[in-house]
């Protein structure tokens, strides 16, 4: 094999799959569905979830994370493009620094049903699947592969701005000359 399709295929297979520390841990695919409609059937089993972060609590003894649900990829990351299917609460024996878990951030988490909580949502108190986390992975901020603005000179037709595939059509809103 020549160095250049070496380098290739090492470059290739970093990008596919999920982060180690998720891929690790035990996992059933379990639908958010199927969980939050009979939550105590599926105490105890193992889940891999993740959608963004909506607020970190610290407990004297464990961290509670907030978590709207979206479904995952094939390399574990949110898919954000996707309707958000409800909330979820993951539970960590670790103290999670609210800097670091911050609100919006993308996040997967590898974890056992742990039963039901009740969280406050505006004035409403819900009901939602309680995780007890095994691995937590943050995902890094970059932009989304479906968040394609396009800004710079059209690879087909040579014009500044004009590409057909991005958000807005022929000249929509990110059109400039």
């Amino acid at each position: 094999m020549k160095c250049h399709q070496l380098i290739l295929c090492l470059l290739l297979s970093a990008c596919a799959g999920l982060p180690a520390v998720i891929e690790k841990a035990p996992a059933i695919s379990l639908s958010y569905d199927q969980v939050n409609h009979d939550i105590s059937s599926y105490i105890g089993v193992p889940v891999r979830w993740g959608g963004i972060v909506v607020d970190v609590e610290n407990e004297e003894h464990f961290s509670l994370i907030q978590v709207i649900f979206y479904p995952l990829d094939y390399s574990g990351r949110p898919q954000l493009y996707k309707l958000g299917e409800g909330r979820f609460v993951v539970k960590s024996p670790d103290f999670l620094d609210p800097a670091v878990y911050t609100k919006d951030k993308e996040i997967t988490v590898a974890g056992i049903v742990d039963g039901k909580i009740e969280q406050t949502v505006g004035k409403r108190i819900i009901q939602v699947p309680l995780l007890s986390v095994t691995a937590i992975h943050l995902w890094p901020n970059y932009p989304s592969y479906y968040d394609n603005r396009y800004y710079g000179p059209s690879p087909f037709f040579g014009y500044p701005g004009f590409y057909p595939f991005y958000r807005g059509g022929f000249y929509g809103p990110y059109y400039r000359w």
